[in-house]
């Protein structure tokens, strides 16, 4: 019996720790209830898009990242709640490209603009600005 109580205890060990690190790993999504559209400037290509939605992913209360390298703009679908569309800006600058503020709007105001929803996927792609590897 000695060994089986071992055996079950470490089952359970180990299940508690699977659990805890999975915990760690899972990031519960920010709803967005705003959607902010930045002007990002000196972004050339994919590899720009990539270092900005990285940035902004890591933000607490950023639920969806788009980033249209040729247009320029990063659209953000965040929690007014928990964090301010200056902040967005200041961590879009702070990565190296000169960012403003264009416009704040709720989802359905930017849906009724763009036709689109806050369902973001990555505009423009290849590196064609030669800023790949910085």
């Amino acid at each position: 019996m000695g060994a089986m109580k071992k055996g079950t205890i470490g089952i359970v060990v180990a299940a508690v720790i699977v659990v805890v690190l999975c915990a760690f790993a899972v990031r519960l999504e920010a709803s967005a209830d705003s959607v902010a559209v930045l002007r990002a400037q000196g972004m050339t290509c994919g590899s720009c898009a990539g270092k900005i939605e990285k940035t902004l992913g890591k933000q607490a209360g950023v639920a969806r990242v788009q980033v249209d390298v040729d247009a320029g703009k990063v659209v953000v679908g965040f929690d007014s709640r928990t964090v301010r569309p200056e902040i967005l800006a200041e961590r879009v600058t702070g990565v190296g490209y000169g960012c403003s503020i264009l416009q704040v709007l709720t989802p359905e105001e930017y849906r009724a603009q763009t036709g689109s929803t806050t369902a973001f996927v990555r505009q423009g792609g290849g590196c064609g600005g030669g800023c790949c590897g910085k």
